[in-house]
């Protein structure tokens, strides 16, 4: 466990056990709050929501896997973010938020100062509710936005959802990890995200497992990735009817780019650190490449 932080999975709470999650965070003691598939009565939801609004250090919140099942724990929720300045991370995988649910929880999401990373994967939602996400990708730097968005398991959402959100990935200048990863995609949607990625300067992680691609869209992805300069890094592909030799043609590329990177990246070190190295041309350039989240983020992904 990391410190500072409470992990139960799959337990019936009761009680004492509340109070006791509520007074931590109360103290600002808790960075990592995961009821990971808990049982806990609507009073103490109810209870846990106010802690949270409470909490000055919680950096990730897990209510995966149901804990958010009725509309009543939506507002909760929702009035415990309007307050919370500090979760970075809120994972929602698995409840039945639907598109009314989550436009009960948005207003609060769409002005949280420190919300990075989003997982709405399986909460059944249809494109209404991408039409309120893609308003969390702001074009262009305009504002904060998400770095990381899960939307596994959706199967209500539409060619029309996913082409809106293709569109806000283009724009977005925050969003570096998009999962997708069980969704009937399809190619023609394929196609779409793979202008997406090639519009994109930040997105280095995309997830397209089990979306029933065929090597059409391998072939589009792999035309991105041999042509097109991109962040990307990361593809995964599996469980799609796509040939290996494609799979690893993508994923060959994706890794020579990296390798780049990363020589330009020790270039401009041992430059930094060789004090008799000068520069004579005025007009050259230093870039410095970073990659990953933040030291911020917590690294905590369980479903």
């Amino acid at each position: 466990m990391l410190p500072g932080s409470i992990q139960i999975s799959g337990e019936t709470l009761s009680g004492a056990e509340i109070r006791d999650i509520c007074e931590s965070l109360r103290e600002n003691s808790v960075r990592l709050l995961s009821l990971r598939g808990c049982q806990l009565s609507e009073r103490d939801f109810g209870h846990v929501c106010r802690g949270v609004a409470e909490s000055r250090s919680l950096a990730q919140l897990n209510l995966n896997l149901g804990i958010v099942s009725n509309i009543n724990r939506v507002k909760q929720l929702a009035e415990a973010l309007k307050t919370n300045r500090s979760v970075q991370s809120l994972f929602l995988h698995g409840s039945p938020l639907t598109d009314a649910g989550l436009a009960l929880l948005n207003p609060a999401l769409s002005i949280h100062p420190s919300l990075v990373a989003l997982d709405l994967g399986d909460c059944m939602l249809g494109d209404e509710g991408i039409n309120l996400i893609c308003g969390l990708l702001p074009p262009d730097g305009a504002k904060s936005g998400l770095k990381e968005l899960t939307l596994s398991a959706n199967p209500g959402i539409t060619s029309k959802g996913w082409g809106r959100l293709a569109i806000a990935v283009a724009h977005s200048s925050q969003l570096r990890v998009l999962n997708l990863d069980y969704n009937p995609l399809g190619d023609q949607v394929a196609g779409m995200l793979a202008v997406a990625v090639a519009s994109s300067r930040t997105l280095e992680v995309l997830d397209l497992e089990g979306t029933g691609l065929t090597n059409q869209s391998a072939q589009t992805l792999l035309d991105m990735v041999e042509n097109y300069p991109t962040a990307l890094r990361t593809l995964i592909l599996a469980e799609n009817n796509i040939s290996p030799e494609l799979q690893q043609q993508i994923s060959d590329l994706l890794s020579e780019g990296e390798e780049e990177e990363e020589t330009e990246a020790h270039e401009v070190t041992a430059r930094e650190k060789n004090p008799w190295i000068c520069q004579n041309n005025s007009s050259s350039q230093m870039v410095l490449m970073t990659s990953g989240l933040g030291d911020g983020l917590l690294a905590e992904t369980e479903m």
